[in-house]
């Protein structure tokens, strides 16, 4: 039987170290800085910060292309002619790069080759990600189709949310107004984002700094999701404190979490959620 190799966009966050562990393949997305494209992954988070603070001015994401997807997938073919591909895209609706996809997959390879949209971005494709490629390793019989199904249903269960400290990132996005960005901060409110149908939706309010914040939203979002106590990830952004980051962690054992797994923001979510971020991602196993 073929192996099923899985392909997922740089902006799922995934580490090296994980991708290698997994047998993941990385296709970059981008962030560019004026004239300067360069691929997501290649560079610190802080260099977002720095561009901002000097030139007032937000840089912009963008998603894969097809010319990306070709090489990687030339690579892989090079490597592996017989295997076949499952692509775990992120969310179709924010970005082109599930299109893009389509646009590269040669018409002979198709049949060799599933795409699945998350509906999810940055860590909730993470989490998406390597729960399926663990289902697919206890499960070295399944069929690309079977597996396909599998991560379908492993999409569905994955559910995401992240708070923001500062709104002035998403006043540059154009996300909110600069009036609701000013009366944000003044009122030291912080909207909670989530993953909904593929869309990043604010769905509630929090006052206060993210220690007090983080402490609230993990219990209320783990209750909420129903999600499972055997992994929870805790999403950071690059200016959040070890305090804040401990406190975090406490909070999430006192749940009864067992494994805890952080996961750094790379250059496309720290576009939009700034410096300090915090984030929860879990999976629901009922149902």
């Amino acid at each position: 039987m073929s192996k099923i190799v899985i392909l997922a966009e740089t902006g799922s966050d995934i580490t090296e170290e994980v991708a290698k562990e997994y047998g993941i393949k990385l296709v970059p997305m981008h962030v560019s800085f004026g004239k300067d494209t360069k691929d997501d992954g290649t560079f610190p988070a802080e260099e977002i910060y720095a561009y901002y603070e000097k030139t007032g001015e937000l840089p912009r994401t963008s998603g894969s292309v097809p010319e990306d997807f070709r090489r990687v997938i030339a690579e892989i073919r090079e490597e592996d002619p017989e295997c076949e591909l499952l692509y775990l895209a992120y969310s179709a609706v924010t970005t082109c790069s599930y299109q893009s996809a389509q646009i590269a997959i040669d018409t002979d390879d198709i049949e060799r080759i599933a795409c699945v949209d998350t509906k999810h971005v940055a860590a909730g494709q993470y989490m998406v990600v390597v729960e399926t490629a663990k289902a697919i390793k206890a499960h070295p019989e399944w069929t690309l189709s079977e597996a396909k199904e599998a991560a379908e249903k492993i999409s569905a269960s994955v559910h995401m949310c992240f708070i923001p400290d500062t709104l002035k990132f998403l006043r540059a996005g154009g996300r909110v107004s600069n009036g609701a960005a000013i009366a944000g901060e003044l009122l030291k409110l912080h909207p909670q984002i989530e993953i909904l149908d593929g869309y990043l939706q604010a769905t509630k309010k929090h006052r206060g700094k993210m220690k007090k914040i983080a402490v609230k939203v993990i219990p209320e979002y783990i209750k909420e999701q129903k999600l499972d106590l055997s992994e929870l990830y805790l999403i950071w952004s690059p200016g959040m404190d070890e305090h804040t980051k401990e406190i975090a962690e406490n909070a999430a054992k006192e749940c009864g979490v067992k494994k805890i797994t952080w996961v750094r923001t790379g250059g496309v979510i720290t576009c939009h959620g700034g410096p300090g971020a915090f984030g929860v991602v879990g999976i629901c196993r009922e149902g």
